[in-house]
């Protein structure tokens, strides 16, 4: 009642009571939600009744809602000279009647699952995105309204996809921008080019992979698989962490790969291994080097969640779908040639880029993430993909390995 108070609505006559350790908060969007404070967890259900509401209607007359250097949101009441943290709107809040969340399943393409979104308010940044999954993602982004950059080393190719989405759609608000992974000065010009230009990122999905690489280094001397699959998208997201919680709600989406579950990466000691990740010539295989990579996609968005969901970040990865004929194969003619004969039985781009997009979109997903999805359902990952020890180990080698080879940034 104190925050009620504050906010100068003490008078109301809220029904339900919370139990103690809890606090009711609500999103930027008006949803209400609850936070067990003892248990470290949040929950959309009322603890006692069950139910789901939300605020009715906006701020009173007077009152904005604004966000602080943290990330956090607050509130202005213009007319009185004062702030708070306390929603006033939470007053009137009404309870939820909202339609339960719509079923998906292995052939859902990621049309259907945008169907009726509007996200015309919306900055999407994909990398690898002019072709394949990424250009499915991107183009069904675009295709409902959202502002879209394809974050992608080849430009001729990245604006050949951007041609593609305009002239189905010409009012689409889609471009591209430079971006080789395989370079952390490249991450580097990318983020500082993206934010001078002050737009919000409100969603980022790091979507770029490759696979069945001959052996070959980076510029920054580690081994390509591994740092255009991972230290990237690591390298990525750190610089971008201020522009994506000051754009909060916000979300990151990995995209991983069930082939996580056919390696390991930590020592006896439960320490993950640099040669692991960035193998000598000698020791490498090029399938083990991305199954090794595809782990490390889970490990960091289940740590990116834990570091950055108190500033409104949420993070998912996800597996794709099985058997998907893509180019990700194509320098190995051997996984060519059988995904040629498996064509027929093999997701479309469309399909493939479904969980993608629910991940990004998912109104039941507000606020909610370190989680792994498989066809637009949660499900749970290998034993060491859960593990947050490993999690932890491997950020702080990838922030190392990062110091080590660039000018320093700040810390997530």
């Amino acid at each position: 009642m104190t925050a009620l108070k504050y906010a100068g609505m003490d008078d109301t006559d809220s029904e339900d009571e919370l139990p103690p350790g809890w606090e009711e908060r609500s999103t930027k969007d008006g949803w209400v939600y609850y936070a067990n404070h003892e248990e470290m967890k949040t929950q959309w259900e009322h603890p006692k009744t069950g139910k789901k509401k939300r605020c009715a209607g906006a701020l009173p007359y007077g009152w904005e809602q604004e966000t602080d250097d943290k990330g956090q949101i607050f509130y202005s009441d213009h007319i009185n000279k004062r702030t708070t943290y306390f929603d006033p709107r939470q007053a009137f809040t009404i309870e939820d009647m909202q339609v339960k969340p719509k079923r998906y399943d292995g052939n859902t393409t990621a049309l259907e699952v945008l169907h009726d979104c509007d996200l015309s308010d919306k900055v999407v940044v994909i990398t690898g995105a002019n072709s394949g999954i990424g250009f499915e993602t991107a183009r069904s982004f675009a295709l409902h309204g959202a502002h879209v950059i394809l974050a992608c080393r080849n430009q001729s190719r990245a604006m050949k996809a951007v041609s593609l989405i305009t002239e189905e759609w010409r009012k689409a608000r889609v471009e591209a921008m430079t971006l080789d992974l395989a370079s952390l000065r490249s991450v580097r010009e990318f983020a500082e080019i993206f934010k001078a230009r002050k737009l919000p990122l409100h969603i980022l999905v790091c979507n770029a992979a490759v696979c069945t690489q001959p052996w070959n280094l980076t510029e920054d001397g580690l081994e390509t698989t591994f740092q255009i699959c991972h230290l990237g998208h690591f390298y990525l997201v750190e610089l971008l962490q201020d522009v994506l919680r000051h754009s909060a709600p916000a979300r990151v989406v990995v995209v991983s790969s069930e082939s996580h579950r056919f390696t390991d990466l930590v020592d006896s000691c439960g320490k993950v291994e640099l040669k692991l990740l960035s193998p000598p010539q000698k020791e490498y295989w090029s399938m083990l080097a991305y199954n090794r990579a595809k782990l490390c996609n889970i490990l960091f968005s289940n740590e990116l969640h834990r570091r950055m969901s108190p500033h409104g970040v949420t993070c998912n990865a996800l597996h794709p779908g099985n058997m998907m004929y893509t180019s990700i194969h194509r320098s190995w003619w051997l996984m060519t040639l059988l995904f040629t004969f498996a064509r027929p039985f093999t997701k479309s781009m469309q399909q493939g880029a479904a969980t993608t997009v629910y991940c990004a979109v998912a109104p039941e997903l507000e606020g909610i993430g370190g989680m792994y999805f498989n066809n637009c359902f949660r499900c749970l990952p290998s034993p060491q993909a859960q593990d947050p020890t490993a999690a932890a180990s491997l950020w702080e080698l990838s922030e190392r390995l990062i110091q080590e080879r660039s000018t320093p940034t700040q810390v997530l």
